[in-house]
């Protein structure tokens, strides 16, 4: 489901289960993320399914990248292995207004 940021943020903060969800590369996580995110990048296809796999399908994950596209994908490969709760963050982190690391 794609959330705006308010959106993204809000539901966030109040869902106990969430997992913050970064799927960008390496060097785009280490210039900068949103605090407690935990980083898969989708551009590395078996690195990200295998991690995909070691996660709680019954968590919230609250997944963005640079500009919404490819969260939005991750999300949908997350749909596809049975995930419940994704979240897309509309716009990416170049929207973002709130904390980076």
């Amino acid at each position: 489901m794609d959330l705006t940021q308010e959106q993204w943020s809000n539901q966030q903060s109040a869902d106990k289960k969430s997992i913050i969800l970064d799927v960008r590369t390496s060097e785009e996580f280490e210039a900068g993320y949103i605090p407690e995110a935990k980083q898969l990048d989708i551009r590395n296809p078996e690195t990200f399914v295998q991690g995909l796999e070691s996660l709680d399908k019954s968590a919230s994950y609250y997944v963005y990248c640079r500009s919404g596209a490819r969260s939005a994908q991750a999300c949908q490969v997350m749909s596809q292995m049975g995930f419940e709760n994704t979240f897309n963050l509309l716009g990416g982190i170049l929207d973002w207004k709130g904390e980076v690391a």
